[in-house]
């Protein structure tokens, strides 16, 4: 499975962006899909991620700003992101939890960059 990843971009602090992942194929009906992000010289950290039975999980520094929702087809995941700070800078990474038989897989997008300017 590939994720493709889009919606990165430049944008000044306060504004918005929304980030776009589909899988290449349809993907177990049992799935977590989200977003982590990693900014320049630092690990990458989650972001927000949302199972396929609804249970949704944000990281401190998003939660309100931040909202991630899946598509009706279930292999796609979004995140709209309000009130950017230039913290938020990074390069924003698809991912996602797929059970490949008795065993659990991570699989990750190539990564869309958001710079938020100040």
């Amino acid at each position: 499975v590939q994720l493709q990843a889009c919606g990165g971009g430049l944008v000044q602090a306060g504004g918005s962006l929304r980030l776009s992942c589909a899988a290449s194929r349809s993907i177990p009906s049992r799935n977590l899909m989200g977003w982590y992000r990693q900014a320049p010289g630092q690990r990458r950290e989650l972001v927000a991620t949302m199972s396929s039975d609804g249970n949704i999980n944000y990281a401190d520094s998003t939660t309100g700003r931040f909202t991630i929702s899946r598509g009706n087809a279930g292999n796609t995941v979004f995140l709209q992101m309000i009130s950017l700070k230039p913290e938020d800078t990074a390069v924003y990474y698809c991912y996602a939890k797929l059970p490949v038989g008795p065993l659990t897989y991570d699989f990750w997008g190539q990564g869309t960059l958001v710079t938020v300017s100040s």
